[in-house]
C-alpha cells in the first residue's frame, strides 16, 4: 500500500505540474497575444506617394510604366530593409485616371521570380484583371490595356500570384490606382491630392533587427499579424495640414489584420466614400471597420493647432479566442494630424454626394451560395484549371456568402462593385450601403449580395472570387468564374506562360 500511495503521490505530482505547465503556457501566449502602440510618438512626416506621370498616345491612351524591383529601405535609423516595390524601394505611384480615359500600364518584372499586378476594384476585361493567370515572369514585360467605365472611386492594384500574394504584398508590392469622374470633380470636397486629400495606405509589420519578420504568431489562423503600422511605407507618420477639412483615403493594404479605425479623442468624422465610389449622402460616424481590401474614404474637421490622432480601435472578431489571437484586442495609433495655427476655410460638405451605380437586387436571375471555410470555398480548395461557376453577361445575380468557421474571413469579387442586401438578414448599417468589392465576413454571420455582371463575355479567362485575407487565399480559399454570353458555355481556361517580353 505505501508503494502504491507513493506512486499516486508522483502521479498526482506530475499531472499537477503538468496541468501548471499548460495553464502558465496559456496565460502566457494570451497575454502577449495583445498588441498596444498607443502613445507613440509621431516622429516622421508622413511620405505621400508620388502621382505617376503617363505618357499620353496618338489616341489619347494615358500610358502608364511600372516596374517591379527590390531594394532596400531605411525604417528605422541606420537599419536598411530588404524591400519590393514599383518604380522604388518601397510600394509604388498613385496612379490617376477619369472615368472614360484609355489607359495602358506597361509593366516589367525585375524581381528574381514571377508575379503579377492585379487592379483592385477595377471593372476590366479578364485578360486584363492580373489575377493568377497573368503572371508576368522575371524579366518579362505586361501592357494591359481597357477603357475606364466606372465611377470615381479610390482602388489599388497589387501582386497576385496563385500560393505566394500574402509573400509579395507584405514585400512592400502595392500602391493606389485613384479614378476621377465629372460629378466628383464638382463637388465641395478636400480634393487638392497630398494636401487636404490624403492617401493613407494602412500596413501591418514586424521587424526582426533590420529584417521584416514574416511568422505567423503562434495560435492565430487569420494570417501575418504584426506589432506596428507603417502608412505609406512611413513608420510613427505626422501630417501637417492646413485646412478645416481634411479627406483620407484609407486603403487597409493589410495581408490579414482587421482594423477599426477612429480618432483618439472620439471626434465624429463623415464617411463619403467606400470601396466604388461616392455614398448619396455622408455618414456620420466615429468607427468604420475595414478588412484587407477594403477602402473608405473620411472626411475629419480640424480645430486651428490641435492634433488629432487616427487609432485603430479594439473590436471584437467573434469569441474570446478569436478577438485575442486574431489581433481583435489590438489598438494603434497610425496617423497624427496637426493642424496649422490658421486654418484655410473649408466649404461644408454637401448635401448629397452621388449616385451609387448599384445592381438592383430585385432583378436577380438565380441565387448562388458560398460556404466559407479555411479549406477552400463550397467545400473546394482554389485549382487553376476549373472554373468554378459560369455567370451570364448583364444578369443579376443574389450570392449568399456564409462564414461556416468561427475564423474571421471576407469576400472579394474581381471585376465587379456589389451591392450589399443583408447582414445576418437585417438591412445593412449605412456605411455598408455604398459600392463594394470587398465584405467582411465575421465568424458563423452571414451576407447577401446583389452582383451584376456588365462584362466582357470571355468564357476561357476567368475573374476570381476569394477571401482578401491573403493568408486564406493562398491556402486555397478562392474560386474562378467566367462571364458569357447568354447561351455560351464556359470554355477551357487557358493559362499562358508567363508573359516574358511582349
Amino acid at each position: 500500500m505505501s508503494r502504491l500511495k507513493r506512486v499516486i503521490v508522483v502521479l498526482t505530482a506530475v499531472a499537477v505540474a503538468f496541468a501548471v505547465a499548460v495553464g502558465g503556457g496559456f496565460y502566457w501566449l494570451y497575454s502577449d497575444a495583445r498588441v498596444s502602440t498607443v502613445g507613440t510618438s509621431f516622429g516622421r512626416e508622413l511620405a505621400i506617394p508620388p502621382l505617376a506621370e503617363p505618357t499620353v498616345g496618338r489616341d489619347g491612351t494615358k500610358v502608364f510604366d511600372l516596374t517591379m524591383q527590390a531594394g532596400h529601405k531605411e525604417f528605422g535609423a541606420g537599419q536598411r530593409t530588404p524591400t519590393w516595390g514599383f518604380n522604388g524601394d518601397y510600394l509604388g505611384p498613385t496612379l490617376r485616371a477619369a472615368r472614360g480615359d484609355k489607359v495602358q500600364v506597361r509593366i516589367r518584372n525585375s524581381l528574381g521570380e514571377a508575379s503579377t499586378v492585379h487592379w483592385h476594384g477595377m471593372h476590366l476585361p479578364a485578360a486584363m484583371d492580373g489575377g493568377p493567370h497573368q503572371a508576368v515572369a522575371p524579366g518579362g514585360t505586361w501592357s494591359p490595356h481597357w477603357t475606364v467605365d466606372q465611377p470615381a472611386a479610390s482602388l489599388w492594384y497589387h501582386p497576385h500570384p496563385h500560393g505566394k500574394t500574402e509573400q509579395h504584398v507584405r514585400r512592400g508590392l502595392a500602391g493606389m490606382f485613384l479614378i476621377d469622374d465629372e460629378r466628383s470633380a464638382r463637388l465641395a470636397l478636400p480634393k487638392r491630392y497630398g494636401v487636404d486629400d490624403l492617401p493613407v495606405v494602412v500596413q501591418d509589420v514586424r521587424f526582426d533587427g533590420a529584417q521584416f519578420d514574416h511568422g505567423h504568431k503562434l495560435m492565430s489562423n487569420s494570417g501575418f499579424l504584426g506589432d506596428r503600422t507603417l502608412v505609406n511605407g512611413t513608420p510613427d507618420p505626422y501630417k501637417e495640414v492646413g485646412d478645416e477639412l481634411v479627406r483620407l483615403r484609407l486603403l487597409n493594404a493589410s495581408t490579414a489584420r482587421v482594423y477599426h479605425f477612429g480618432f483618439a479623442d472620439d471626434r465624429r468624422f463623415s464617411l463619403v466614400a467606400s470601396d466604388g465610389g461616392l455614398l448619396e449622402e455622408a455618414v456620420p460616424m466615429d468607427r468604420v471597420r475595414l478588412s484587407p481590401g477594403e477602402r473608405a474614404e473620411i472626411v475629419v474637421r480640424m480645430r486651428p493647432g490641435e492634433r488629432a490622432v487616427l487609432r485603430s480601435h479594439p473590436q471584437s472578431l467573434g469569441d474570446f479566442w478569436q478577438t485575442r489571437f486574431n489581433g481583435g484586442d489590438d489598438a494603434f495609433d497610425v496617423l497624427e494630424l496637426r493642424a496649422a495655427k490658421t486654418l484655410r476655410p473649408s466649404p461644408g460638405l454637401p448635401g448629397r454626394l452621388g449616385e451609387p451605380e448599384l445592381p438592383d437586387a430585385g432583378e436577380s436571375v438565380r441565387t448562388r451560395f458560398f460556404r466559407l471555410q479555411r479549406s477552400g470555398i463550397n467545400g473546394r480548395p482554389m485549382s487553376v484549371e476549373r472554373i468554378d461557376e459560369t455567370v451570364t453577361r448583364g444578369t443579376t445575380e443574389t450570392w449568399v456568402l456564409r462564414n461556416d468557421d468561427g475564423m474571421p474571413h471576407n469576400f472579394h469579387v474581381h471585376d465587379v462593385q456589389f451591392r450589399v442586401v443583408e447582414v445576418d438578414g437585417r438591412q445593412p448599417p449605412p456605411h455598408l450601403r455604398g459600392a463594394k468589392d470587398t465584405v467582411f465576413v465575421p465568424g458563423n454571420r452571414s451576407v447577401r449580395i446583389a452582383v451584376r455582371f456588365t462584362g466582357p463575355a470571355d468564357p476561357d479567362t476567368p475573374y476570381m472570387y476569394h477571401c482578401h485575407l491573403l493568408y486564406h487565399e493562398d491556402e486555397g480559399m478562392m474560386g474562378q468564374f467566367v462571364v458569357v454570353d447568354k447561351g455560351q458555355r464556359a470554355g477551357e481556361v487557358r493559362t499562358p506562360p508567363s508573359h516574358a517580353g511582349h
